[in-house]
């Protein structure tokens, strides 16, 4: 009786080679988020997933191949919900939408988040918060490229300034994942206050100022 009830045991915990795959990921994302890259070991991982090492090594081919895997997850996720979110037609409603799409996935995804703000292990570029932050940029350079444009300024500079207000809100965003006050929707629209009021009153070539301008 206690064999047939160890083989009815062992046949509901045996998976498909993709279900033992994303228990991996899922269990491997915790533990990265939690304790980070170096503290996580391979051997935890096979422990809390009730397989041997050389399973997770069959998937993965070692911690640094699975670290990249839930990176690469994590920053497809964030960056295809910003995307997403941006729907408005107005470059201020634009602004509201991408920043609140950053706080809800901090609010949402929290893990998923402490991994993409640690520095990658991985030796490329690619992989990387700062990349992301490239990524997402990018979009808002072809935003802001226009709207220079249309009000007769360098739109040359677009890309500067679409760095400098995503950079803004990914910074905010670390510093809210641990304060989570106020809420998400007050700080975006704090964010948008600052962005948006300080971009409806651009100097068309603004100068350093010295002791002598004061």
């Amino acid at each position: 009786m206690t064999d047939d009830h160890e083989r009815r045991r062992g046949a509901r915990v045996r998976m498909t080679g993709k279900e033992r795959r994303e228990q991996l990921l899922t269990i491997a994302r915790k533990l990265f988020a939690d304790r980070g890259f170096e503290a996580t070991s391979i051997e935890e991982i096979a422990t809390r997933a009730s397989v041997s090492k050389p399973v997770v090594y069959e998937h993965f081919g070692g911690k640094e191949g699975l670290y990249a895997v839930v990176v690469d997850r994590e920053m497809r996720h964030l960056l295809d919900s910003i995307t997403n979110a941006l729907t408005g037609g107005h470059p201020r409603i634009l602004l509201e939408q991408a920043a609140l799409a950053l706080l809800t996935y901090i609010e949402d995804e929290t893990d998923g988040f402490r991994i993409l703000v640690r520095d990658s292990p991985v030796a490329t570029s690619a992989g990387t918060f700062s990349s992301l932050i490239s990524d997402i940029a990018s979009q808002a350079e072809y935003i802001l490229a226009g709207e220079f444009k249309s009000r007769g300024y360098e739109s040359k500079l677009a890309g500067l300034y679409s760095q400098a207000l995503v950079g803004m809100v990914a910074l905010t965003g670390q510093w809210w994942l641990e304060a989570r006050k106020p809420n998400k929707e007050d700080v975006a629209a704090h964010l948008v206050n600052l962005a948006w009021n300080g971009l409806s009153n651009l100097e068309a070539k603004p100068r350093i100022r010295g002791p002598k301008d004061s």
